[in-house]
Parts: structure tokens; C-alpha cells; sequence
């Protein structure tokens, strides 16, 4: 077994991750099967969790680089990482539509989305071991499920002794056939701790995450419940700050982003856990994804 990294040594992340244009339409509910809505309101947004968590992650002051795809259609997307300090050297263009996504959101703030990954499934392990071999020094990879290679991400990085990041969303086959022995530190919500765990209630999702990986971190988000964090040092909570919401989209990517970035900076895990639980308040008070996430001066 590996030793893990120790999250404090690390200078630089790389995000493998999704690259998305994101469709917003403002309804009053949810469409339901076999229905026609009108929406109220229809906007066009920068996203996907890879996109999002990069861009949290650079405003909350960390050195980070993009690894992902997108098509013509899809560009512009590679200049706002740019514009917001991502290195977006290993960003390639490819033969396919840009990933995309559909959400709904209504008046409560909460959202659902359908994706279409396009040109997030376009990553080569050539392209993993390039932006691999481009990293020196101290490093961590983040990674999400919206691209492919999942399996081959974890396994390379791991294999380099680089501390693995995972936020295991969306949940599918691809999550249950990745090495998550290889994974340093969790990232997930409520609805994905009890599908991985197989229990409903933060204490059993806890306990069985732990059991079956024991030297990992595990950082489970709860909603309006706050967020708990387990290691083999003990655990900390953090309360969730009450806000009225708008939009809930990109919340859980602020979190990690800002989670990640205040650890990297040497924070403790209880400051890290409330300044991410801030950012993800300041988040949700705004529309869209990308473009709610805030910058480390408003904290």
C-alpha cells in the first residue's frame, strides 16, 4: 500500500474534467413525464463539474490546470479558464459537439439536469499521461464522472504517488468499476454516500465509506445538514449557513473546489470546511454554475 500525500504538501492540481454549455431554463416546477412547460426565462452558462470546480478552485487562490476536451463549438470555454488564471494547456479541441446540459431550475432554487457528454468523452490515455508528465513537484489530481477513463485517471495517478481527489458524480457503472482503493480523499453528497455505502443515514454511510477505505478521507456534504469530514485521525462537522437560495446549481462544485484549495493553502480541516460551507452559501444566493461561484474577497 501506497503512503497518501499529505494534502498540505501539495503546490499544483490538475482537474481531469467536464467542459459543458449549459441550457438554464427558469420554470415553475419540474416538467413532468409526457408534458409540455413553458419556461419563464432561458439563459446560457459556462459549466460542467470539471469547468466549475476549476473555476472555484482558481478563485479560492490555488495553482490548478484543466485536462479535458471540448469541440469548435466549445472554445470559448478554454478562454474563461484562461481569464480566470486555469492553465488550460492540456484543454483539447476534438472532432464532436461540445458536452452539454439541460437544467431546470424553479423558484426554490432546486435544479435537474440532463447531460449530454459529446467531446468530455473524448479523452485518450495518451492525453492522461501527457497532462500527467507535465506536473512536477508535490501535485494532486482531482477528478469527477462526467469524462471518460475514469478507471485509467485514478489508476495513472495513483500510480505516479499522486494524492487522488474524487467526487464520484454523476453516479453510474463507471463509479462501481473504478479502483476507489486508490482514492485519498472523497468528496460527496448525501444521495451518493448512500449508493456507494449501500446505508441511509450520514452514521452508516460514514462508517461503511471508512471500513472499506480506511486511509482515505471521506467529506460527505449534507445540504441544509452542514458537512462531515472523517479521517484516520477523527472527525469534523461543519454547519450549513442559512441562506435563502436561488439556484442551487454548482453549489456542491464551489464546496469542493474551495474545500480542496483551503487545505492545499495549509488550513485546518475545520477553517476548511467552514470557509467551502461559506462559498457554497454565497453560491446558491446567485444563477447559474460558473458563474455563481465566488471569489475568495467576498468570504
Amino acid at each position: 500500500m501506497r503512503p497518501q500525500p499529505s494534502v498540505e504538501s501539495i503546490l499544483q492540481i490538475l482537474n481531469f474534467g467536464s467542459l459543458n454549455v449549459d441550457h438554464v431554463y427558469s420554470v415553475k416546477r419540474f416538467v413532468a413525464p409526457g408534458e409540455t412547460l413553458d419556461a419563464d426565462a432561458y439563459t446560457v452558462f459556462a459549466g460542467g463539474k470539471g469547468f466549475n470546480q476549476s473555476i472555484a478552485l482558481a478563485r479560492a487562490g490555488a495553482r490548478v490546470a484543466h485536462a479535458g476536451c471540448v469541440g469548435a463549438d466549445g472554445l470559448w470555454l478554454r478562454d474563461e479558464l484562461t481569464r480566470e488564471g486555469v492553465d488550460v494547456e492540456h484543454v483539447r479541441a476534438v472532432d464532436a459537439p461540445t458536452g452539454h446540459a439541460v437544467i431546470q431550475v424553479d423558484p426554490a432554487g432546486e435544479n435537474c439536469i440532463l447531460i449530454h457528454g459529446g467531446a468530455n468523452q473524448s479523452l485518450t490515455t495518451d492525453h492522461i499521461d501527457a497532462a500527467l508528465a507535465s506536473l512536477s513537484g508535490e501535485a494532486a489530481v482531482l477528478v469527477q464522472n462526467e469524462t471518460n477513463l475514469l478507471h485509467e485517471i485514478i489508476d495513472r495517478s495513483a500510480a505516479r504517488g499522486l494524492h487522488v481527489i474524487l467526487n464520484p458524480s454523476p453516479l453510474n457503472d463507471a463509479i462501481e468499476r473504478a479502483p476507489l482503493e486508490r482514492v485519498d480523499t472523497f468528496v460527496l453528497n448525501r444521495a451518493e454516500g448512500e449508493r456507494l455505502s449501500g446505508e441511509s443515514s450520514p452514521d452508516g454511510i460514514l462508517s461503511v465509506l471508512r471500513a472499506r477505505h480506511p486511509r482515505a478521507v471521506i467529506v460527505l456534504t449534507l445540504g441544509e445538514g452542514g458537512v462531515r469530514h472523517v479521517d484516520g485521525t477523527g472527525e469534523h462537522s461543519a454547519e450549513a449557513e442559512s441562506v435563502q437560495a436561488i439556484d442551487t446549481t454548482g453549489a456542491g462544485d464551489t464546496f469542493t473546489g474551495y474545500f480542496v484549495a483551503a487545505r492545499v493553502h495549509g488550513e485546518s480541516v475545520p477553517r476548511a470546511l467552514r470557509i467551502a460551507c461559506r462559498a457554497a452559501a454565497l453560491c446558491v444566493q446567485r444563477p447559474g454554475a460558473a458563474a455563481s461561484i465566488p471569489v475568495r474577497g467576498e468570504l
